[in-house]
Formats: structure tokens, sequence, C-alpha cells
């Protein structure tokens, strides 16, 4: 059985965080799919299943558990079949939770995904371990679908967080985001200058999925982005998160319920598993 690994959200080898695709007739038994992420042992795995020429189911897991959503493996996964058929402009994914994400390729390779918007809900009770778990002070807590999204108030405080990872991995299966916006203040600091050019960096962090810091998350940014495009008066942002293997994400408000993530993608690696012999 053919697998590909694929540096989504990257330009080049290196960078963006890396995913396992695997392209198939039908669906593993669920244990297998679990025991193949887990042999892995990348942030996410995606098991892709074809319909048609243009239309798959997908389901992504981490090296612990199944997730609902995954933006970085749903590009690596669209990488894949674009790369596989060159006459392929456009396809679409079909997801059990959240409906049908429209994925389109421009001449240049950038890869343009349809996502539902996951807005978050600004709250004020929110656990201890949330406040003890990270180093820096920050100005406001959210809470989307999928994660705590913290606002800091300066890039460098997003840059300099080291979370303690054992506290918020006992939040379970909310993660945590952290995020702070250029563009709301005047750049006075020498040492963030580099990161001028973006509307927004964030950092994220999953323990509790067997992933302390994910090295670029597609899907938190469907809560991200639409939070800094009200504060921003824009539809159009350059996110970046800030890993260590960074990556770039390109983000575009369509209406109230859909927005499109936008990204590119490297081959690092075709392998041949058997899953058959375990």
């Amino acid at each position: 059985m053919k697998m590909y690994q694929v540096d989504a959200f990257a330009q080049q080898l290196f960078q963006g965080n890396p995913a396992a695709v695997l392209i198939l007739e039908e669906w593993l038994d669920d244990n297998v799919m679990q025991n193949i992420a887990q042999e892995n042992n990348l942030a996410e795995t995606a098991f892709v299943k074809k319909q048609d020429e243009r239309n798959f189911e997908i389901r992504w897991f981490t090296p612990v558990a199944e997730v609902d959503f995954c933006g970085h493996a749903t590009l690596a996964s669209a990488f894949v079949l674009f790369q596989l058929n060159a006459s392929l402009k456009q396809l679409s994914f079909h997801v059990r939770k959240l409906g049908e994400f429209i994925i389109h390729q421009a001449d240049d390779g950038k890869i343009h995904m349809n996502f539902p918007i996951r807005r978050a809900e600004q709250i004020d009770n929110y656990p201890a371990e949330l406040r003890a778990g990270l180093s820096k002070p920050f100005k406001a807590v959210y809470l989307s679908p999928q994660a705590y999204i913290i606002e800091y108030a300066s890039v460098q405080d997003v840059l300099d967080e080291q979370p303690d990872f054992a506290k918020l991995k006992t939040l379970g299966k909310l993660r945590t985001a952290i995020t702070a916006s250029n563009r709301d203040v005047a750049i006075t600091a020498q040492g963030i200058d580099s990161y001028a050019e973006f509307d927004c960096v964030s950092r994220y962090f999953a323990p509790a999925m067997g992933i302390d810091e994910d090295p670029v998350t597609g899907s938190i940014h469907t809560g991200i982005v639409p939070m800094w495009a009200d504060r921003l008066n824009k539809t159009e942002l350059v996110a970046y998160q800030a890993s260590k293997r960074g990556g770039t994400l390109y983000c575009k408000i369509l209406d109230d319920e859909r927005m499109e993530i936008s990204g590119y993608a490297k081959l690092y690696m075709v392998a041949e598993i058997f899953p058959e012999n375990e």
C-alpha cells in the first residue's frame, strides 16, 4: 500500500507541517488506521477514500485518536491527488461532520481550500489549568469548537511562550491556541520586524492528542482568522504559525459561514507500507 508524506503550508522541505496520506478504494478497519497513524507519529495521517474522479471522503488520525477536522492534512491530501492527476484542478472532500470542502489548485501550485468558519466566542470563565499552563499574561480568552484561543498583547509574547504541557494536557480534547496581531499596535520592537508582513501570528498546543506543539494548524485558523478579520476590518489576511518549522496561511473571508485557507505543499516521501502483515 502506497503512502505519501507531504510538508503542508510550506514551499521548502522541512518546513510547514508534515502529514501522511493514504489513498484508498475502501476504508481500512478503524484500528488499523489508528495503528498506522501511531506508527507514523506525525501530527496527522489522512485517509482518503475515492468516490469518483473529483469526489473523495477524508478522515484524519493523530497518533492517539481520530479528529473531526484537520487543515494541513487536507492540504497534503489535495496536493497528492493533484499530483497523481495533472488534469485535475478542482475536487471535493466530503467530511462526516462538516460537509463538503471544495478544493482547487492555482497555476502556481497554491491550493485553495473552502472551509466552514468555526467562530470563537469570548468567555470569562475558563479552567485554572489553562492559566497555569501558560507563562505569559493574556488579554482575553475565546472558545471555539476545537480549542481555547488566547489573545496575547504582543507577537513577542506569543514567540516567547513556554507552556507547561502537563497542565494543558489536563484540558483533554480542547486544545490551546495563542495568538496576537502586529496590526493592533505600532511595531517598535526590532526583534519582531520580520513578522510585520503578517496580520496575525499564532501557536497551537494539543498534548492530550499526542502533539505538544503542532507545526501549522489549518483548522484552528477557521476560528483565529475570523476573529482578527473583525478586529482589523479586513477580509484577506496572511497568518503565520510560529512553531519551530513555521508556516504561512493565506486566508480570505468569503461570507458569514465560509472562508478560504490557502497554502503550498512539498512532497517529501513516497513509501510502501504493509499493514496487512500486522
